[in-house]
């Protein structure tokens, strides 16, 4: 803003002048010349006088006659170009200076009744303190009525629970006196910096702190205090109220404030009868680098300035209530949180949670809330305001009894459980609660009713789109069910904190009737509405891996906890007692069940028949992706360990997960990465046959050369006479001969000659491998040969090794001049196999990041007569150091850095070096 203001100004006044107004020119002069002396912000006047003056003599300002239009031209142009409401020019042909009486001057009588009409206190109901205080008494006051200050007001205010400091009618007062009240609300150690104070006319800049002794007792910072203001509050109240509100030390509650200033001068435009009034003092807080004036101290909570008072006993009714509520929450968390282990860090939580700011019971719940999820890391912790008070309702667990009489619980079991045999041989079950298992009756009429008429079918159907939940002890039960009965299976553990009991719930050893194996397909089916035990049996199946979940999200309403509303609030903890730990040791943390095929709940039935007929075919595909990389992988007996454990994996149930060929290929790569290290294996869904990676390259016309060489390549001569190269894509050998000529002459000739050369990599993510023992014969003396590395093909099963070449045309860059080269996360295929070549035989510097760990060459294999395709490496490449398969993993340079930072490292390097030599 400070270079463009003076012409901002200009601009505007420019565009505010009448067509035939007249004016002298000089008052304008005059009036830049009292701002670049006296306006606070100098730093935004640079060039204004100059800027005048030249606009002066071109004649663009037009004239104004009329003076007091003049004033108002003035005013809105330095206004808008100042962005200074302060600002402004009046045309005052009578204006006579007043000089107010300067306080410490006064006889003291008449100090004492100023003091005792503008500084009122109380104390009100609860202990509350109340202090108005319309004028800010500055420093030479205090010190002169200090004792009569101390004991009527400071020492009274001392002991009072909490106090509202009423600065709605403050609209004069000094500066000098805000440390004194600032300190009155701190300690006494460490110092605070709460403002600094420029002054324009003198250039003098002032830091205001709190003081380490006051006159009295101190009111400290443990206790609440309440700041009212209004749209009168101006000044140095303004900077009582911000500091206090930006130090976290109380609440501001009214409106906002009018944002005055520090010091406003009204002064003369040389001798004319025009005054401009210009801020000649400003403030900026070192607690926000920012100030209260023109803006005003916005209020924590916004209310008319007559309501604040009783918006401010309200506040502090609830405020003295937060230490009650938070040992509440504490004691309860501590007596029935489930994970035990987490409870002291929880409770620490809430004893350091900063509530300074909290306003309202919601406002409190909701900080609460916050900061337990972060420590707890449990979604199920929950602190919430309910303000209507819904009553928390427990579960009745005789809701899910079942009858003891024989007869009614034939027809209860009739009633509850729904069988179906479904098309293409699909057996359907349907139950809306989950009964309480407790009469081995039962258990017997469940097989007839459910097992034998389902035990034939070719898989399974378990609809619990309309199960709201029930008893939790028939899980085991029926889960076990759906298991061999040839071994045990763990299904799942509880914790229970009030029992302080842990029991494993395992598959049973003896079952009624036939069960449904663990080899047939079972598909679950989800509603929104499915919910409690229903959400635990959905997330079993899945981590049991028995099981494929079909239809909505879940209602997500387990969370195996107890509501407890905070007596005389409308605050509730609910607090998880039980801990649901599944087979894999995984805690479930409550959260509706997520679906591998989400569909609409109506629409589920139909969906499992689809997903029914692709897992039929789910065997052969993943057998063909193992053929293909035994076939065809670089690395043989990795590829034999990958393709028996995508099998196992199948067999073990992990497949079941696999809804779509999508699906299918994400799981397989991820299986196959997992497996074999290589992070190059990808499996990927494509409609159409993919076309090959490397094309045969295209030689490029005589008039393409010079295009295709300043696209790729870019060259620079460093300081030092180090030369530089970037080139981001590598050409195939035939192309490189094709262009040989011209390549030597526009790029190789510039920096064959240099004393050191930087090759940057960072952006090349490989391309073709055959041209890269040409690029590093430049770098290698004609005798002897160098071998630079083997490449071993499994699709030929031979061992090529790759050598520097005899011959070259132009000149070599030798073997004895330093090479750098900058790689980055980019860096890949053929780059990265050309910087690994090179720093295997210690003929280059690598400087930057480990690279992308790229293949030198892969194929694209259909597998089966499957839209899926495997790209599989089918190259490795063997050190010509040490005959071992380099790493699949990336070059590890020799100098890490960032990849921005990579050639200002390498440039310090090759300057110490030449330092050296």
């Amino acid at each position: 803003m400070a270079q463009h203001t003076p012409s901002l100004l200009l601009m505007l006044l420019l565009c505010t002048l009448s067509a035939n107004a007249s004016f002298q020119p000089a008052l304008v002069l005059e009036m830049a010349k009292i701002l670049l002396e006296n306006y606070c912000f100098p730093e935004n006047l640079v060039g204004m006088q100059e800027a005048i003056q030249q606009v002066i003599h071109s004649g663009e300002i037009l004239q104004i006659s009329d003076k007091k239009t003049l004033a108002a031209v003035l005013t809105v142009g330095v206004q808008g170009a100042l962005n200074d409401p302060r600002l402004t020019v009046s045309y005052e042909p009578n204006f006579v200076p007043v000089m107010p009486p300067v306080l410490p001057s006064l006889p003291k009588d008449q100090l004492i009744r100023l003091v005792r009409n503008s500084v009122k206190m109380d104390v009100l109901e609860n202990n509350v303190g109340y202090l108005r205080m319309d004028r800010i008494i500055g420093e030479e006051t205090a010190a002169k009525l200090g004792s009569l200050l101390r004991d009527n007001i400071w020492d009274k205010l001392a002991h009072t629970s909490s106090l509202i400091f009423d600065l709605r009618y403050s609209t004069a007062g000094e500066l000098s006196g805000v440390p004194f009240i600032i300190s009155f609300f701190a300690d006494a150690e460490p110092l605070i910096h709460i403002d600094t104070v420029y002054d324009r006319p003198l250039n003098k800049t002032r830091e205001l702190w709190t003081m380490s002794s006051i006159i009295g007792e101190r009111y400290g910072k443990k206790k609440d205090v309440i700041i009212l203001t209004s749209k009168r509050t101006m000044g140095a109240a303004e900077a009582v109220a911000y500091t206090l509100k930006n130090l976290k030390r109380a609440i501001t509650v009214g409106e906002r404030s009018a944002g005055g200033s520090v010091r406003v001068q009204k002064i003369r435009i040389a001798k004319s009868e025009f005054y401009i009034t210009v801020p000649v003092a400003r403030s900026v807080s070192p607690i926000t680098g920012q100030s209260w004036e023109v803006s005003g101290v916005s209020p924590t909570i916004n209310t008319v300035a007559k309501e604040a008072i009783a918006k401010a006993r309200s506040l502090l009714a609830i405020r003295s209530a937060i230490p009650k509520v938070v040992q509440s929450i504490s004691d309860i968390t501590e007596r029935l949180y489930a994970f035990t282990d987490r409870v002291p860090a929880l409770i620490q939580c809430l004893q350091s949670t900063d509530l300074f700011s909290v306003v309202s019971e919601e406002d409190l719940a909701v900080r609460l809330n916050h900061d337990l999820q972060i420590v707890s890391e449990d979604p199920r912790l929950i602190i919430r305001f309910m303000q209507d008070n819904a009553a928390i309702a427990e579960e009745d667990p005789e809701l899910y009894e079942v009858p003891d009489d024989p007869r009614l619980l034939q027809d209860y079991i009739d009633q509850v459980f729904k069988v179906e045999i479904l098309p293409d041989n699909t057996g359907y079950l349907r139950f809306d609660k989950f009964v309480k298992s407790s009469a081995a009756k039962l258990e017997e009429l469940m097989a007839k009713k459910v097992w034998e008429p389902l035990k034939d079918t070719d898989n399974l159907i378990i609809d619990l789109r309309h199960n709201t939940g029930g008893s939790s002890t028939s899980l085991a039960l029926i889960l076990s069910y759906l298991q061999d009965t040839s071994q045990k299976h763990n299904f799942f553990t509880i914790y229970d904190r009030i029992q302080n009991t842990t029991t494993e719930h395992d598959s049973l050893p003896k079952i009624t009737g036939p069960t449904y194996g663990s080899k047939r397909e079972v598909y679950v089916l989800t509603s929104y509405y499915t919910a409690s035990v229903g959400e635990e049996f959905a997330y079993l199946m899945q981590s049991l891996h028995r099981g494929t979940v079909i239809g909505e999200i879940t209602s997500g309403t387990l969370m195996h906890s107890k509501t407890f509303q905070i007596q005389g609030t409308d605050i509730a903890i609910t607090v998880p007692f039980i801990n649901f730990i599944d087979n894999n040791g995984e805690f479930w943390l409550g959260g509706g069940v997520v679906p591998e095929a989400i569909v609409l709940a109506e629409e589920a039935v139909d969906h499992v028949h689809e997903i029914a007929q692709f897992h039929r075919g789910l065997r052969s595909l993943i057998e063909g992706a193992g053929e293909l990389l035994e076939k065809h992988y670089a690395v043989h007996e990795v590829a034999l360990q990958a393709s028996k454990v995508l099998l196992t994996k199948w067999a073990d149930g992990l497949y079941r997960s696999v809804v779509d060929f999508e699906s299918l290929a994400s799981q397989l790569t991820a299986d196959l990465q997992e497996t074999s290290g290589d992070h190059r294996l990808h499996v990927f869904h494509c409609d159409v046959e993919p076309e090959s990676l490397h094309e045969i390259p295209k030689i490029p016309t005589a008039e393409e050369v010079g295009y295709m060489i300043d696209a790729l390549f870019k060259i620079e001569l460093l300081p030092g006479n180090v030369g530089y190269l970037r080139f981001d894509m590598m050409v195939d050998i035939e192309v490189v001969r094709a262009i040989g000529p011209q390549l030597l002459k526009l790029v190789w000739s510039k920096i064959v000659n240099t004393d050191a050369l930087i090759i940057d990599m960072r952006y090349n993510s490989g391309g073709y491998s055959t041209a890269i023992p040409l690029l590093c014969t430049y770098f290698f003396d004609a005798e002897p040969l160098i071998h630079l590395y083997t490449v071993f093909d499994r699709t030929t099963d031979t061992m090529t090794e790759v050598m520097t070449f005899p011959n070259v045309r132009g000149q070599r860059y030798g073997s004895s001049k330093d090479l750098f080269i900058l790689t980055s996360h980019m860096t890949g295929s053929a780059a990265e196999v050309f910087t690994r070549a090179m720093k295997d035989l210690n003929r280059s510097t690598v400087v930057g990041e480990p690279t992308i760990g790229g293949s030198l060459s892969s194929g694209t294999y259909q597998i089966r007569d499957s839209v899926l395709y495997a790209s599989i490496p089918n190259q490795v490449v063997l050190s010509a150091i040490t005959g071992k398969m380099w790493s699949f993993s990336g070059v590890e340079p020799h100098v890490i850095a960032q990849a921005n930072d990579a050639l200002s490292v390498a440039q310090r390097i090759i300057a110490a070096r030449l330092l050296k030599k």
